[in-house]
């Protein structure tokens, strides 16, 4: 059976400005104080601080990623950031159709599988988040949801490239609600078959599948103690140091 190291993500969205950097430097002295972490740890803050993040956090294992990418390499597209230019500060990752990005900015699986296809080309591993509203899991249609965002927002490239999944129940994010264990176990379940279908078994046993929505330190041992679980992507918790190490901790 394939092993996947668990990934732990902090998304700092539209939190940060340069005093957030004494979170950092405090995350780096916890991580390195004790015994080196069994999670590859990676902070996604906002744009003004990646640089920064990517080369402070090198020392201490911290890796950084961007929140988003334009699918286009360069051009007039003013207030934008490219796949590039992210892998340029020295990031790894980058988080691709966030439901926040879905929602706000009315991006469809099409623009997401683009951007994935971006960050691929550029040499970083995208975030492909995906995931249902209250509405669509209270009418059944959680997985059938989540299957066609995969289906559409997930590259061919996946196949000789790394991506990582992250399943972020829309309702929970932000809200302190989480789902069940049960219902997180059936749905990451679910991801996994898909790519399976898709990637075939052998490939998509290596494929990391976040789970993403309120995980925070009450509940991450659980959380990440789910078969299929390979990690979180963290919100709110990530702001702050002690938290975050907390649920790195907690796999």
């Amino acid at each position: 059976m394939t092993t996947i190291s668990p990934l732990i993500a902090g998304n700092w969205k539209m939190n940060g400005l340069t005093h957030s950097l004494e979170e950092l430097a405090e995350l780096a002295r916890l991580l390195t104080a004790g015994a080196a972490p069994r999670a590859v740890v990676a902070i996604c803050p906002p744009a003004t601080l990646l640089a920064i993040v990517a080369a402070q956090g090198a020392s201490s294992g911290i890796l950084a990623g961007g929140q988003d990418c334009h699918m286009a390499a360069s051009g007039a597209h003013t207030g934008d950031i490219s796949a590039g230019m992210i892998a340029d500060t020295g990031a790894q990752f980058v988080i691709v159709g966030h439901s926040e990005r879905r929602a706000d900015h009315n991006e469809t699986d099409d623009v997401v599988r683009a951007k994935a296809e971006a960050a691929i080309g550029a040499g970083l591993k995208p975030i492909i988040c995906v995931g249902e509203t209250e509405a669509q899991r209270d009418a059944g249609e959680a997985e059938s949801v989540v299957a066609a965002q995969l289906a559409g927002s997930i590259p061919d490239a996946a196949e000789q490239h790394e991506v990582v999944i992250a399943y972020e129940p829309v309702w929970a994010i932000g809200t302190g609600r989480t789902p069940t264990l049960e219902d997180i176990a059936a749905m990451h379940a679910s991801i996994r078959s898909r790519l399976e279908g898709r990637f075939g078994a052998d490939h998509a046993a290596t494929i990391r599948i976040l789970y993403g929505g309120s995980m925070k330190p009450q509940n991450a041992r659980d959380i990440l103690a789910i078969e299929n679980v390979n990690g979180g992507l963290v919100g709110g918790a990530s702001l702050l140091a002690k938290d975050f190490y907390t649920i790195i901790s907690a796999v």
